[in-house]
């Protein structure tokens, strides 16, 4: 394989380096952070792979591109690929640097093919993508901004809230009363200019409390007929307040409209407003007056938040603001429409078969006596996550990787995200609890050894 006189380095700043042009000649070019690799990036450019894609030029002019399992994929004009053949002008994303491809346009004994790093894309499908990101960014600093002028020291909670709603999910935040669930509920739904309801789950809670009713009318001419009012769940945001206040049978009644977008009463089906989100709130399953949670309701909602206590110079923090006695203005950023706009620029991140397999074995390994399973934990637990895990691990990861403008998600993003995704979806059991085990402990332990792999 011939091999340059002089080895090149590229060396970032900024969105990427433009106007830096090297010549390839026939042979395979590693790209990534390892030493070996002869287009070799810093090591600050975490989402290149160490050996992150091989690039092959052909005696004659011809190139093609493989990716090499990397963390965050390889996308070539924006869509990601295993191994494509380049053609002139093709352009390489790997992370958020851009390589532009020119190929000679002379005989086959011309100018080998000639990569230069650019900033931008600029292919009309692949620019769309990079516009879409950074609006789905402005508006991610926004939503923050407006949130945290009264919420103090939850911005972690906050980010994930947002995250959820871009990846058209629900989720189940749990925490002792007084940590301002409700209020970051209220909080978030003014900055967004969506319509929110909130309902008070109790004990004598009905489904028809939830989605509304048939109710007899009369008409101006005397005549009766029965007519549909809608209950509180016809909203773009709603905050089911202490959901395991009331028992399972009402619990039940937000299921289809979980899953489905859509509540049938009577044999008739409505369809609710887009964009919807459930945000549930839950006491500690261990206080007076709960009931526990359905598993099947449980896995409806694709994250599933603790809330703890705040930091002691946090909470100081929270008392001198929160006692001046004016409460802060927040002023709306976004609306529903760009909301959906937001909610399809997710659905366009790349997604690689190497962070697509990481979430399967995640999943897998919570599953006991399943083939891939972890061992030392097949007698702690008594059932494992299921699919829709993986699919919210996948989901999950692309709105983060949106929310920060990358085209495409990362191995970080998923790894992030696991635990939120299926400390909900596995059951410990008494075996594990002497042995001072949790959800979160076991699924911590499974996350372990892929982050050391990172390091």
């Amino acid at each position: 394989m011939p091999v340059p006189a002089e080895p090149v380095k590229l060396t970032l700043s900024g969105e990427g380096i433009e106007d830096m042009t090297m010549a390839l000649k026939p042979g395979e070019y590693a790209v990534g952070r390892n030493r070996a690799c002869y287009i070799r990036f810093p090591e600050e450019y975490r989402l290149i792979s160490p050996r992150h894609a091989l690039i092959r030029v052909g005696e004659e002019g011809a190139a093609e591109v493989e990716d090499l399992d990397s963390e965050g994929g390889t996308m070539v004009n924006g869509r990601i690929i295993r191994r494509q053949r380049l053609e002139d002008q093709d352009l390489i994303s790997l992370g958020d640097v851009m390589i532009r491809v020119h190929l000679p346009q002379a005989e086959p004994q011309a100018e080998a093919p000639q990569l230069r790093v650019a900033s931008h894309l600029s292919e009309e499908r692949a620019r769309d993508l990079a516009e879409r990101l950074d609006r789905v960014q402005e508006g991610t600093a926004q939503v923050m901004a407006e949130v945290q002028k009264r919420i103090y020291g939850q911005d972690r909670i906050v980010r994930a809230v947002w995250a959820t709603l871009l990846a058209r999910g629900h989720c189940l935040m749990v925490g002792v009363p007084g940590l301002a669930k409700t209020y970051l509920v209220n909080t978030l739904a003014e900055g967004l200019g969506i319509r929110s309801n909130r309902i008070q789950f109790t004990p004598d809670l009905m489904p028809t409390d939830i989605l509304g009713s048939n109710v007899l009318q009369v008409s101006d001419d005397g005549r009766k007929h029965m007519e549909f009012v809608q209950g509180p769940i016809f909203t773009q945001l709603l905050l089911a307040d202490e959901i395991n206040r009331t028992p399972p049978k009402t619990q039940a009644a937000l299921l289809e409209a979980m899953q489905e977008r859509q509540v049938t009463v009577a044999n008739r089906s409505f369809n609710l407003p887009a964009p919807f989100c459930v945000i549930a709130t839950q006491n500690p399953i261990e206080q007076e007056g709960t009931y526990p949670l359905p598993e099947a309701q449980q896995d409806r909602f694709m994250l599933c938040l603790h809330l703890g206590y705040p930091e002691r110079s946090k909470e100081v923090e929270i008392l001198l603001r929160t006692t001046e006695g004016t409460i802060p203005e927040v002023e709306t950023v976004l609306d529903g429409a760009q909301i959906l706009n937001f909610q399809k620029t997710v659905d366009d991140i790349a997604v690689s078969e190497e962070a697509a397999v990481l979430a399967v074995d995640l999943v897998r390994k919570t599953r006991p006596g399943e083939p891939g399973a972890e061992a030392r934990f097949a007698t702690m637990i008594d059932w494992g996550a299921g699919p829709r895990a993986g699919q919210s691990l996948l989901r999950m990861a692309k709105a983060l990787a949106a929310m920060e403008g990358r085209p495409a998600i990362s191995r970080l993003d998923v790894l992030e995200m696991a635990l939120p995704v299926m400390r909900h979806r596995i059951s410990c059991n008494y075996r594990a609890r002497t042995e001072g085990y949790s959800e979160d402990r076991i699924i911590r332990d499974l996350v372990a050894p892929f982050e050391e792999g990172l390091a």
